[in-house]
C-alpha cells in the first residue's frame, strides 16, 4: 500500500473510533476508556510515522510551510491526549476533550488530505510512495504494541512551550 492511502486508510480508522466514542451511552465508563485508549494509541502511533519518515521525506517546496503547521496540529492533540491521559471518563470534561480533540484530528486530516496529499503526489513516484508505506505500515505496527500513548506526555514536554 502507497504512503497516502494507508495514512488515509488510517485517519477513517480513527474516525470510525470517533464514532463509537459517541455513540456510547451513559454508564459506559469502561468502554469510553477503552476506545479513547484505541485513539489515543492510533492517533500517537500515526503522529510519530508522520514526523520521524513521512514529513521529513516530503519536507521541500510547497510542502514546507504545510509540515510545519502540520507538526504544530499534532502537538495541540497531543496536548489534548495528555490531559486525558490524567481523567477518568466519568470526569465531567472527558466527553468534552475527547470532541476538542475529534474537532482538531478532524481538521488536521482535512488539511491532509485536500492539499498536502496532492502536493507529496507531485513529488513522489509511485514507486516512492509504495516504499514509504512499506516503511510507515511496519514502523506503525511496531508501535501500536507499545502503547504509543503513553510516549505523548514526555513528546509534549520535549516540544516548545506554549507562550
Amino acid at each position: 500500500m502507497d504512503a497516502i492511502a494507508l495514512l488515509t486508510q488510517q485517519h477513517r480508522e480513527v474516525e470510525e473510533l470517533f464514532e463509537k466514542f459517541e455513540k456510547a451511552g451513559e454508564g459506559k465508563e469502561e468502554l469510553l476508556r477503552e476506545l479513547f485508549v484505541r485513539i489515543a494509541d492510533n492517533l500517537a502511533a500515526h503522529a510519530i510515522i508522520e514526523e520521524k519518515l513521512f514529513y521529513p521525506s516530503v519536507y521541500v517546496g510547497p510542502t514546507a510551510d504545510q509540515l510545519q503547521e502540520a507538526v504544530e496540529e499534532h502537538l495541540s492533540a497531543k496536548r489534548v491526549i495528555a490531559d486525558l491521559l490524567d481523567m477518568e471518563p466519568s470526569d465531567a470534561q472527558f466527553k468534552a476533550k475527547v470532541k476538542v480533540l475529534k474537532d482538531l484530528v478532524e481538521h488536521h486530516v482535512e488539511e491532509e488530505e485536500k492539499e498536502l496529499f496532492k502536493n507529496v503526489k507531485k513529488l513522489l513516484t509511485k514507486e516512492e510512495l509504495s516504499v514509504m508505506g512499506e516503511q510507515l505500515e511496519a514502523m506503525f505496527s511496531e508501535l501500536i504494541q507499545t502503547e504509543p500513548r503513553m510516549q505523548v506526555p514526555r513528546e509534549i514536554d520535549e516540544a516548545a512551550p506554549l507562550t
